[in-house]
């Protein structure tokens, strides 16, 4: 489904990403973890054309997506949920959700926002409230939500968990689990949580300064005690 081959990234003149390959097969869930500033967010900005100048290749269904520039992206299943979560603040949580019917793919029809936000519990009770006035988890809770709404191929999770509480952690990811299996939306997780990214993915890639240093699924980590310690330990 997608495939990045020798993707680098730069900054200006600064090299974020070296050289990274990694793929996700249809429907997979697949996670990318590695320390605070290993260029997780980066790399998942390089795959949208949302921002860093890239060289290599990004390969999705078979086709190059060369110079294709990010809306273009998202309409061909492609769908970023970032980092910093960009919730609108003066729409409410149903109107957040409904704006993701501009993201679906031509010849799809959008999903009712009111069906959305009834897979996630904790949306039920505030779907009237305006974005400007939910907690990070709720906003949190808002962005994948509306990602969903877009009826994506793949979703992208940037950091899902920062700054969350655990229970909040803990619910995320049985909504996303559950998205995902009633969707059949295949997963690229950008995650320093390791307990959360077990729960969700089946495979890793470990980044560090902007090179993959391990990849496999998540028993080979741990038959691989020096690697986790090397590259996770805090």
């Amino acid at each position: 489904m997608l495939r990045v081959d020798d993707l680098s990234a730069y900054y200006g003149d600064s090299q974020i990403l070296h050289g990274i390959s990694l793929a996700v097969p249809d429907g997979g869930r697949v996670a990318v973890v590695g320390r605070n500033g290993a260029g997780k967010t980066t790399l998942f900005k390089s795959i949208m054309n949302a921002g860093p100048r890239v060289a290599g290749h990004v390969s999705w269904q078979g086709a190059e997506l060369g110079a294709m520039p990010s809306f273009k992206r998202v309409r061909q299943g492609l769908v970023l949920v970032p980092e910093d979560r960009r919730i609108f603040p003066h729409v409410t949580v149903l109107e957040n959700i409904a704006m993701a019917c501009y993201g679906v793919t031509r010849g799809q029809a959008a999903l009712d926002p009111v069906q959305v936000v009834e897979r996630f519990p904790m949306l039920v009770p505030i779907r009237d409230r305006l974005g400007g006035q939910l907690s990070g988890g709720q906003q949190q809770m808002v962005a994948v939500a509306r990602a969903i709404a877009a009826r994506p191929k793949l979703m992208m999770l940037d950091e899902p968990t920062e700054g969350l509480a655990p229970v909040i952690v803990e619910q995320l990811a049985r909504d996303v689990v559950a998205a995902c299996n009633e969707s059949g939306a295949g997963l690229l997780l950008s995650e320093q949580n390791l307990w959360f990214a077990r729960q969700c993915t089946d495979r890793l890639y470990i980044i560090d300064t902007g090179h993959i240093v391990f990849e496999g699924d998540w028993a080979t980590l741990d038959a691989n005690a020096d690697v986790k310690h090397r590259y996770l330990a805090v």
